[in-house]
C-alpha cells in the first residue's frame, strides 16, 4: 500500500499517485482524522464514499446487494493500527471516479443541522411538526417552501407556536423560504407531489401511480441542486422514494447536452425515506399474533416502500410463512387506512420521515434507501462521519435470494 497526504487528510491506495504527496506509514498512523482509502470505480455503480466498517470492505471491487451479507474474512495483512481505525469507524472508501471526489475531504459533519423542507401538504406538514418537536438537539433551523404561499405562511405560524413553557430546551426556528434559497441547508427534504390518488383509486399500487408526475418535479430540483453545488443530504419522502432517488442521481449528473459528467450529487448524498413506516406497520401487525410477537426485537425490513418489500419475522428463527404473512399485511396497511375514509399520511410522515431523518443527523441506526451498486435499496443503516454504514448480517440462503429478487426488480424498473 501507498500512503499520501492531501488537505491534511491521510490517503491510502494500492496504486501509486504521482500527483499526491507521499508519506510514510508511520506518519499516516499519527493522524487522528478519518483515513481515506482510494479506489476508482464507475459512479453509476459505486458511491463516492462510504464507511469501511469491516476489513473485507477496504478494497471492495464491486458494490451491490451483497453489501447486506456478512463477508468471509479476507486476510489483507493490514497493520494493527489500521485494523483499529476500521473498528473505530474512522476509515472511509473514496471513489476517484467522481470528478469532485476531493470535496469529500472538506465535508464537515454538522453538529446541528439546517433543514429545508419543500412541499407542505399532508405529509410535509406532519413531518415538519415532528421535526420541530423532536429535533431540538440536532436541528438548528427549518426552512419551509411550497408553491402555495398561504401554506408557507400557515405553517410558519403554526409550527413556531408549538412550544413547551418552563423548559430550557430550544425548539428549531421555522422560517419561510424563497425558492432561490431552498438549497441553503445541510439537509434538503423533498415532500412535494403531483397529488396522492383519491380515496377509491386503490386498484393499483398507489405509490407507483405517483411515479411519473413526481419524477418530473424532482428532476427539476435535482438539476437545481447541481446548479447550487449542493453539498448536503438530499432526502426524499415522496413516493416512490426508491425510484425517485435514482431519478435524482441520474438527473443531477448530466450536463446541458444530457451526457453524464458526474458533477452533480454523489450517490451517497441521496437517501430515500419510506421503509421506516413499513417496519412500523409490521410491528403493529406482529403484535396481533403470538408467533410474530418478537418481530420488533428480532425482525428486519428490506427493499422498497411497496411491492417488493421483504419483512423478516426473525433473524434468530426465520420462518418463511410468517414473514410472508407479515409482508402482505404491511403492504396492504395503507389500503386498510383508506377503507376508513382517510388517507394514510400521519404514520409515514413520522415513522418514515421525522424519526429517521433525526436518526440520520445524529448517526443512529434507522431505515432508509441508500445506493447499492446502481439501485437505491432500503435497509438498516446509519450515517457516520466516515460515511454510510449498512448493517451486514448472516442471512439464510432462502432470504438472501428473496432480497436479491427485490433488488433486481427495482433495478429493472429504472
Amino acid at each position: 500500500m501507498f500512503f499520501y497526504k492531501l488537505k491534511d487528510k491521510v490517503l491510502i491506495s494500492q496504486s501509486e499517485h504521482n500527483e499526491l504527496n507521499k508519506i510514510s506509514e508511520s506518519e499516516a498512523e499519527e493522524s487522528k482524522e478519518i483515513i481515506y482509502v482510494l479506489k476508482q470505480a464507475n459512479p453509476l455503480k459505486s458511491r463516492r464514499n462510504f464507511c469501511i466498517s469491516d476489513p473485507s470492505l477496504i478494497f471492495l471491487k464491486e458494490e451491490g446487494i451483497h453489501l447486506l451479507q456478512k463477508s468471509k474474512k479476507i486476510n489483507y495483512n493490514l497493520s494493527s493500527w489500521l485494523m483499529e481505525r476500521i473498528k473505530e469507524k474512522k476509515v472511509s472508501s473514496l471513489n476517484t471516479g467522481y470528478p469532485n471526489w476531493q470535496e469529500a475531504l472538506n465535508y464537515k459533519f454538522p453538529s446541528r443541522w439546517k433543514v429545508n423542507i419543500v412541499g407542505l401538504g399532508d405529509v410535509g406538514g406532519i413531518l415538519l411538526t415532528g421535526l420541530r418537536l423532536l429535533g431540538r438537539r440536532y436541528i438548528e433551523s427549518i426552512g419551509i417552501y411550497d408553491k402555495n404561499v398561504n401554506s408557507i405562511k400557515r405553517w410558519e405560524l403554526e409550527a413556531n407556536q408549538l412550544f413547551c413553557p418552563f423548559t430550557a430546551n430550544k425548539f428549531p426556528e421555522v422560517y419561510q423560504l424563497g425558492e432561490e434559497n431552498i438549497f441553503d441547508c445541510e439537509m434538503f427534504v423533498f415532500c412535494a407531489t403531483t397529488g396522492v390518488p383519491s380515496l377509491g383509486e386503490e386498484r393499483e399500487d398507489v405509490r407507483m401511480k405517483q411515479f411519473e408526475g413526481n419524477s418530473k418535479i424532482i428532476s427539476d430540483y435535482a438539476r437545481k441542486a447541481r446548479e447550487k453545488s449542493f453539498k448536503g443530504i438530499f432526502a426524499i419522502i415522496s413516493d416512490p422514494v426508491d425510484l425517485l432517488c435514482k431519478v435524482v442521481f441520474l438527473a443531477s449528473n448530466k450536463d446541458i447536452s444530457g451526457e453524464f459528467d458526474f458533477k452533480g450529487l454523489a450517490a451517497d448524498q441521496i437517501r430515500g425515506y419510506g421503509l421506516g413506516v413499513m417496519y412500523a406497520r409490521a410491528v403493529y401487525y406482529s403484535k396481533q399474533n403470538t408467533e410474530t410477537a418478537k418481530y420488533n426485537r428480532e425482525g428486519r425490513a428490506f427493499g422498497p416502500h411497496g411491492q417488493g418489500l421483504v419483512i423478516v419475522n426473525s433473524l434468530k428463527k426465520y420462518d418463511e410463512n410468517l414473514s410472508e404473512m407479515l409482508t402482505e399485511q404491511t403492504i396492504k396497511a395503507n389500503l386498510e387506512v383508506r377503507e376508513t375514509g382517510f388517507k394514510p399520511y400521519v404514520a409515514p410522515a413520522l415513522s418514515s420521515g421525522s424519526y429517521p431523518l433525526i436518526a440520520t443527523m445524529n448517526g443512529k441506526w434507522h431505515y432508509s434507501a441508500t445506493f447499492m451498486g446502481g439501485v437505491f435499496m432500503g435497509a438498516k443503516n446509519r450515517l457516520l462521519k466516515s460515511g454510510t454504514e449498512i448493517e451486514r448480517l448472516d442471512l439464510p440462503v432462502i432470504l438472501t435470494e428473496k432480497i436479491k429478487r427485490s433488488y433486481q426488480e427495482l433495478g429493472n424498473i429504472l
